[in-house]
């Protein structure tokens, strides 16, 4: 990056410590909603490593269905972001209701998609153990598509106008909500009965539930100006389609990321239930980890959207490198944890022997991607905040689908690496994906870089 930024500025002045400042809730907020997804499987691990896998699927499943109408919602990352530095309210204000009508929209969508649970995982040649209480999972899961769309609504406005509180203490509220109904309903404690995996969707919808109604519950004032009163100009077909262009691409490249892993479970699936739960312990703590460059890369949005809306491109610049050297630093000190105790790691999801021994040879591969991972997360973040998105989407589809997927099914079962050789895949995917992204950084700073407009 040119002019006004450099490494030594970064390191040697305030902006560091700043970001990390400013990123602090918004990782906080994404490790706890990835914290859900990890007691459900902790919690389930004491039923076996069936119960491990029909989780993990379930998630896919949920996650997979959900992405696209996750990627639309982040078009207003720049747009709301931008219109705040600018101090153009009414933008800021028409941002949001559009976003409200795309929301409404892809809930009703996922809601649907996510019925039809057996038919689907038999069809992907899944195991036959895992289909009936993953299908169970995700329909209890089903309950709660509107709040949790709501929620990632309410979420991206208030991270874009930099109040982030009332989602961290709503995240905090559904995680305590989740542990306790867990505990209610996977074993079955204070007189309720005992559903076990279905249990644990019943809970991560009721922890759904409460996340959302408590985030519009305290955001309600911040939020108020934005939806009342409701503009017409919002309904205009116009500017939404220019938002859905905007989201669109994001959809793309999330979709395009998370299938990759997703179409490895699959993959792993096809090895047997031992293979498909060791996967998922080893994709938890990777997806934990991962959970610090996604806030990092969400306050990136955030900052390099609001100082491209007042005009300051050379603050855009330092709060980008800044934000890059945070995620590479945290993804640096996890890599080795994940090369140096893997054995320790997988034993605290379960005892099973078969089990174990898959996670523990992945643990280490994990290792290996963490930096990568957390390069291509946060230059994602940095290029949504400057309003470029459909290059990112186009990087991830060569680094992945061109690149790791073909090379991960090949290792997988044409050599026998097995397992390892899926994940090998992966790393090949993620590390031309951060470096590649990395190269578009470079590119985007060096003209100057207009406000994203809806309207006119």
């Amino acid at each position: 990056m040119t002019g006004g930024a450099t490494a030594e500025d970064v390191w040697h002045g305030v902006h560091l410590r700043e970001m990390a400042r400013l990123a602090a809730p918004v990782v906080l907020v994404n490790m706890g909603m990835q914290a859900m997804g990890l007691v459900d499987a902790l919690m389930v691990g004491r039923l076996g490593g069936a119960a491990i896998a029909a989780v993990a699927l379930g998630n896919f499943y949920v996650f997979n269905a959900s992405v696209f109408g996750m990627g639309l919602l982040f078009a207003l990352d720049p747009v709301v972001a931008q219109g705040v530095g600018a101090r153009d309210d009414e933008a800021v204000a028409l941002g949001v209701q559009r976003g409200v009508l795309l929301a409404l929209g892809v809930a009703a969508v996922v809601t649907v998609a996510l019925l039809p649970g057996e038919w689907l995982l038999d069809g992907l040649r899944q195991p036959t153990e895992v289909v009936g209480e993953t299908a169970r999972y995700v329909r209890r899961r089903a309950l709660a598509v509107a709040p949790f769309f709501a929620f990632l609504l309410m979420r991206q406005v208030l991270q874009a106008m930099g109040t982030v509180r009332p989602v961290l203490l709503a995240v905090l509220a559904a995680n305590v909500v989740n542990v306790a109904a867990n505990w209610m309903l996977i074993e079955g404690h204070w007189g309720a009965p005992a559903l076990g995996v279905t249990g644990a969707g019943y809970a991560t919808a009721a922890a759904t539930w409460v996340m959302a109604g408590g985030l519009g519950w305290m955001a309600w004032p911040r939020l108020r100006p934005t939806v009342r009163p409701w503009r017409a100009a919002a309904w205009l077909t116009a500017p939404l389609w220019r938002l859905t262009r905007i989201g669109a691409p994001i959809a793309a490249q999330w979709f395009f990321e998370s299938f990759a892993f997703g179409f490895t479970a699959l993959l792993m699936g096809w090895m047997g239930t031992a293979s498909l739960a060791g996967h998922e312990i080893a994709l938890n703590l990777a997806a934990m980890t991962y959970m610090v460059p996604l806030g990092i890369s969400g306050a990136a949005a955030a900052v390099v959207g609001r100082a491209i809306g007042r005009g300051d491109q050379d603050a855009a610049r330092r709060d980008a490198l800044a934000a890059i050297a945070c995620g590479v630093a945290f993804m640096t000190l996890t890599a080795a944890l994940f090369l140096l105790a893997p054995q320790w790691l997988a034993t605290r999801y379960t005892t099973e022997t078969a089990t174990v021994a898959v996670a523990a040879a992945l643990i280490p591969i994990a290792g290996v991607f963490q930096v990568f991972d957390g390069l291509q997360g946060v230059t994602s973040g940095v290029l949504r905040g400057t309003g470029d998105t459909r290059i990112p989407a186009l990087l991830h589809l060569l680094a992945f689908w061109a690149v790791g997927m073909p090379l991960g099914a090949w290792l997988g079962f044409r050599t026998p690496w097995r397992e390892r050789g899926l994940w090998i895949g992966l790393v090949a995917g993620l590390a031309m994906a951060g470096v590649l992204q990395s190269v578009r950084v470079w590119q985007r700073f060096r003209a100057p870089i207009a406000r994203v407009r809806l309207d006119g």
